[in-house]
């Protein structure tokens, strides 16, 4: 059964756009937003999500299964969005914040599905040219909160690790449902708020202050100190008594985040990249799974269900998912 093609639209005018090779159109033939590296750019690179941009252009590679040889993100998405292969052939799937494409990669990869996949940064471009091979993925650089696509035009949503980030959940939950057609289901993980003591670590700690400083100089800090900081949280880890201060520790948290099969040489990538990420976005807000909960509901969602899925080698993710009524 073919699929109806997307109805595109000028997110600030809402007139109706088209498709082509040279960048999204009026019906006139004039480019409203140019396509560049593959990627059709509704924003300005220059935004809060900069670090972003630079963080999977330095690391474009990294994450991706097909890369790194694990199944580290299969295993996550399938998990989390317990979709069934088959049932996503011809099926119209949106991404909201991509990255460098790791997910985009398993849905290209392991299903039949056609991927309307976009990020606020130029983290895209990087995701374009890892998943470059597909003529089923199309790719948008445009906000979670301006999507250029007519409502009700997907037959799956989903955003991972992006909630947090957006600066507003409600309203960013809202404008994912709006993408999904009736009957459709809408997928989010986030990083968890699960007590007081959540942000008491590092992490919450520093990032007033490293998240203003500049991307070269906060990348260049954590490799100068990156192979001393795992070797004390290793130390810290080893001891159940002392492994509660772990979390006072500079670096992402390794055993609870990490692959556990990674040799030393991609240990130290992996907690670069991870530690870049934690202390470099302008946002970084962990969420309550029933908060999340709540603004599915508020949306008008139905069959609204939250919880922490297993993943990996017992890794959790909060995760809560919807169907739009």
């Amino acid at each position: 059964m073919s699929t109806p093609p997307i109805k595109y639209i000028n997110p600030t005018t809402k007139q109706n756009l088209l498709l082509t090779e040279k960048g999204l159109s009026d019906e006139q033939g004039n480019i409203i937003f140019p396509k560049q590296n593959n990627v059709y750019k509704l924003v300005n690179s220059d935004n809060y999500t900069s670090n972003f941009g630079f963080q999977w252009k330095k690391f474009k590679k990294t994450q991706l299964d097909k890369f790194s040889g694990l199944n580290f993100s299969k295993d996550r998405f399938f998990a989390v969005t317990n979709w069934d292969k088959e049932d996503l052939t011809n099926k119209t799937i949106l991404e909201a914040g991509s990255g460098a494409g790791r997910f985009s990669q398993i849905v290209l990869d392991y299903t039949k599905a056609n991927l309307y996949t976009l990020d606020y940064s130029e983290a895209v471009e990087a995701n374009a040219e890892n998943n470059q091979n597909f003529a089923r993925a199309t790719y948008f650089q445009a906000s979670i909160f301006d999507m250029p696509f007519a409502n009700c035009s997907f037959d799956k949503v989903f955003c991972f690790g992006v909630l947090q980030h957006t600066g507003n959940p409600q309203q960013a939950i809202q404008c994912l449902l709006d993408m999904a057609k009736p009957g459709s289901e809408v997928v989010v993980d986030f990083y968890p708020y699960k007590g007081w003591y959540t942000k008491v670590n590092a992490k919450y700690l520093l990032r007033p202050f490293t998240k203003n400083m500049e991307s070269v100089k906060l990348l260049n800090l954590i490799r100068k100190n990156v192979n001393w900081l795992i070797k004390f949280y290793n130390l810290l880890n080893s001891n159940f008594i002392t492994r509660p201060f772990k979390r006072f520790v500079p670096i992402c948290d390794i055993s609870d985040t990490l692959p556990p099969t990674l040799t030393k040489e991609e240990l130290i990538e992996w907690v670069v990249l991870d530690t870049f990420d934690m202390f470099s976005p302008a946002y970084d807000e962990p969420l309550k799974i029933s908060e999340v909960v709540s603004y599915f509901k508020n949306a008008g969602a139905i069959n609204v269900e939250g919880e922490f899925k297993t993943y990996g080698s017992n890794l959790k993710i909060a995760v809560v998912k919807g169907v739009k009524k």
